[in-house]
């Protein structure tokens, strides 16, 4: 039930993604940026100082910086340390107890941090939007559209994407600023959001939209 140990992958580029189904571009008065559960008790699982990793928070901390500059709220969703069975629910048969009550486990790393004026909600199940007000917060500010980043791709990013779609909220899924298990995993997900309830798209191409 523990985090996989994750190989060295290389992260999908513009020429690697799956077909949209819809064609919609991010709008910076309507968009809000999303930092998915970027702790490092789930990114120690991947190999420091190499990809997926290093391009995930570099590609993230572009994000944040022109977000920031450009007026785009910017959320973090962050897990709780210490949970207790009963908050973790159906996630403690799949997942275990989850993050450890650990001030190193729960970080951020530095270079994806918060900063005054971010928005930090705790998250409890896949969904970023599940027993958090992510998306009361979004209507009461006049956003109807999420850009997302973070981990891992084919669990949280997919089905907080696949919640926005069905509150006819837009998603976006940044392809380079995701990360996964695997590449295969990867993959799946950026396929499966794309023909289901997202558009999957690039850091440089959501950049050119701020």
């Amino acid at each position: 039930m523990a985090l996989p140990t994750i190989t060295a992958y290389p992260l999908p580029d513009a020429g690697r993604l799956p077909v949209n189904r819809v064609s919609w571009t991010v709008d910076p008065a309507r968009a809000v940026l999303l930092v998915h559960d970027l702790q490092q008790h789930f990114l120690s699982a991947f190999p420091a100082g190499g990809q997926p990793l290093t391009g995930l928070l570099a590609n993230t901390a572009r994000l944040l910086a022109e977000s920031r500059r450009a007026g785009i709220p910017v959320v973090y969703s962050v897990q709780r340390g210490g949970q207790t069975p009963e908050e973790r629910g159906l996630q403690l048969d799949f997942w275990g107890p989850g993050v450890a009550d650990d001030p190193a486990a729960l970080a951020i790393p530095e270079s994806v941090a918060p900063a005054a004026g971010d928005t930090l909600l705790t998250k409890w199940k896949y969904s970023a939007f599940v027993r958090t007000d992510l998306a009361e917060r979004m209507r009461a500010a006049g956003r109807d559209q999420l850009v997302i980043v973070g981990v891992y791709a084919h669990i949280g990013v997919m089905m907080t994407a696949c919640d926005a779609w069905m509150r006819d909220l837009q998603a976006f899924v940044v392809a380079d600023a995701v990360a996964d298990f695997s590449p295969e995993d990867h993959e799946t997900a950026l396929r499966w959001a794309a023909g289901r309830c997202a558009v999957v798209t690039t850091t440089d191409e959501v950049l050119k939209s701020v």
